[in-house]
């Protein structure tokens, strides 16, 4: 008989059910670095959509404004 293989599998937190720059009434912004930093992993990547609850118009908008902000040194491209 073939082994079976086990493997373990990561539990991805549900997203929040919905957008935080909607349910507050804002819209995301390059010069609030620290807002932004919010949807960021540690290690300086954009979280996507499916873990972080935004709506599709917010995540086009959040990811336009963190690359702006890195152009810009607001915010870090690649984290030390």
């Amino acid at each position: 008989m073939a082994k079976e293989k086990f493997t373990k599998r990561r539990r991805i937190k549900p997203a929040p059910k919905e957008c935080f720059f909607c349910s507050k009434k804002l819209e995301p912004s390059f010069k609030e670095a620290e807002v932004l930093r919010r949807w960021l992993t540690e290690r300086g990547k954009i979280v996507p959509a499916s873990r972080n609850g935004l709506c599709s118009k917010h995540q086009k908008a959040l990811g336009k404004n963190i690359k702006l902000a890195r152009f810009l040194a607001l915010l870090p491209y690649v984290v030390v």
